[in-house]
């Protein structure tokens, strides 16, 4: 059995449909059973738990081949990271009682840096699972092409993208989250007993500058990539409704200070096949 946490998003889906595409059992795990009967409804069996749920996540894990286990994305922890170190917890016991054949964890780059940042809830995410001794592969993903959907509003309407990725001319590694669940899924059925660390980017590295050309090739107007000063983002963002935005800051400035690196410069990155156009295409097709 091939047991997926997270299959109802964007990583965990291309996941689930390359598991049985190549014809394996999956096992979705969902917390709702009603909104995530396709899955069935496609061949997998349907196991229901709460990301915090020791007893029912062990019962969704036991007897499975692989599992992929991930966090649920959270850009407003708590200071202490309680809830995150709560499913980190609940996780790793399902999974020490279980003793899976090997174990494929969702994290990111910069989780192997020991800065306070949002990413600090991957990190200790992967501390914990190491801790566990089984074979596990991190999937470290560059920054989410995915993460621009927010943009497409504001672009799309006044022709503008606020950035805080800066400055707004410089490229990252970016990478979709397609190419992300491929890798993924390739991981839970290869046969490894180690751990193992792959560090995943696309095609090509992009800027802002290149994000709002995407975007206006998609939308067919001018968008104006324009960055957000520092500044200002801790009252903007509270007023958004953040209770605690140093985290998130802390992260961009990651991001923008080039402390969130892949090792030895990224010569052994695995490279996807999905472009920032194609990304971008999508999204708005969606939105």
């Amino acid at each position: 059995m091939y047991t997926v946490m997270g299959i109802t998003g964007r990583v965990g889906g291309v996941i689930g449909h390359d598991l049985l595409t190549a014809g394996l059992p999956l096992r979705a795990v969902v917390q709702d059973a009603v909104k995530s009967s396709r899955w069935a409804t496609l061949g997998g069996e349907i196991a229901v738990a709460e990301n915090g749920d020791v007893d029912a996540l062990t019962n969704a894990f036991r007897n499975s081949e692989a599992v992929f286990v991930m966090l649920p994305p959270n850009a407003d922890p708590e200071p202490d990271f309680s809830h995150a170190r709560h499913l980190i917890d609940a996780i790793r016991q399902a999974l020490a009682s279980t003793r899976p054949k090997r174990v494929v964890c969702l994290s990111s780059i910069g989780a192997d840096c020991e800065s306070p940042s949002l990413l600090t809830a991957l990190h200790m995410f992967e501390t914990a699972m190491v801790s566990l001794a089984l074979p596990v592969t991190f999937l470290r993903p560059a920054w989410l092409m995915e993460n621009f959907a927010w943009d497409i509003a504001p672009a799309r309407e006044r022709g503008e993208l606020p950035s805080y990725l800066q400055p707004v001319d410089r490229a990252i590694p970016m990478v979709s989250t397609s190419d992300v669940g491929h890798f993924a899924a390739r991981a839970m059925q290869e046969n490894f007993t180690d751990e193992r660390i792959w560090e995943i980017e696309g095609p090509d590295r992009y800027s802002p500058d290149d994000i709002a050309a995407a975007l206006a090739r998609a939308l067919v107007r001018d968008v104006r990539a324009e960055a957000v000063p520092r500044a200002g983002w801790d009252p903007l963002f509270r007023a958004q409704g953040m209770r605690n935005p140093l985290p998130r800051i802390q992260m961009l400035d990651g991001f923008n200070n080039d402390g969130f690196r892949f090792r030895d410069g990224g010569q052994h990155t695995l490279r996807g096949n999905v472009t920032l156009t194609e990304a971008i295409a999508a999204l708005v097709r969606e939105s």
